[in-house]
C-alpha cells in the first residue's frame, strides 16, 4: 500500500509518501510545499490545491492520510488550518482516493513519540523508521507528513487480520513490522477477568 501523508498549513503544507514494498517500508519522497505568506488567503489556496494535485498525480498513492486539527487558543487560526484542510480533502477527493484523518497525538503515538512529544521527537523518530537523512527534512511539516503516512500505515495493519503470524516461515507485512516495533504505542491492553 502506497499513503500520501499530510500536515496541512497554509503557508507550508508538508507531504510525505511511504510505501509498503516487499515487507518493507520505503520512504518514496516527501516536500514542502510553500506559497507567497503575503499574498491573498485564496490565492495562497488555490497555489496549495495545485501543488498537492501534483504530488498525487506524481506520486500515484492509494491512500491519503491528512493530520487532523488541534485545539486553538485563536479562532482565526485554526479557521485558516481549517481551509487549509479542506484543500488537501479536496485534491485527494478530486483524484478519487480515500481519505483518513488522525489526531496529532496519534500520529506521535504510532511513530513511537509520547503523545505530548515535541516536533524534534517526531522528526528523529521519522528518520530513524525510514532511514531518511536529515539534510533532506528541511522542516518539521515534512517529517510530520511521513509521520502522518506511517499512522495510516499502522492503523491499517490493526484494523486487517494478519496475514501471516510470527515464525511459520511467511514474510510479514512491513505495517506489521513497524508494529511489533511499536507494539507498546499502540496496544490495548488486556481485559480485566
Amino acid at each position: 500500500m502506497r499513503v500520501l501523508g499530510v500536515d496541512p498549513g497554509s503557508r507550508f503544507m508538508g507531504f510525505g509518501v511511504v510505501e509498503e514494498k516487499k515487507g518493507r517500508l520505503v520512504h518514496l519522497g516527501h516536500g514542502v510545499i510553500k506559497v507567497v505568506e503575503s499574498a491573498p488567503l485564496a490565492e495562497r489556496l488555490k497555489d496549495l490545491h495545485a501543488a498537492l494535485s501534483a504530488a498525487l498525480q506524481r506520486y500515484q498513492p492509494e491512500a491519503v492520510a491528512v493530520e487532523g486539527l488541534f485545539t486553538f487558543r485563536n479562532a482565526r487560526s485554526a479557521l485558516v488550518l481549517g481551509h487549509a484542510r479542506g484543500v488537501a480533502l479536496l485534491a485527494a477527493a478530486q483524484a478519487g482516493l480515500p481519505v483518513h484523518e488522525y489526531a496529532p497525538a496519534s500520529v506521535k503515538k504510532s511513530v513511537g513519540a509520547s503523545g505530548a512529544g515535541n516536533k524534534d521527537a517526531v522528526a528523529r523518530m521519522v528518520r530513524t523508521l525510514l532511514g531518511v537523512d536529515e539534510a533532506t527534512l528541511e522542516r518539521a511539516d515534512a517529517s510530520d507528513a511521513l509521520a502522518v503516512a506511517l499512522c495510516h500505515l499502522n492503523q491499517f495493519r490493526v484494523g486487517m487480520p494478519r496475514a501471516s503470524a510470527p515464525g511459520n516461515g511467511k514474510r510479514k507485512g512491513a505495517a506489521s513490522v513497524l508494529a511489533d516495533r511499536l507494539s507498546s504505542a499502540y496496544q490495548r491492553p488486556e481485559a480485566r477477568r
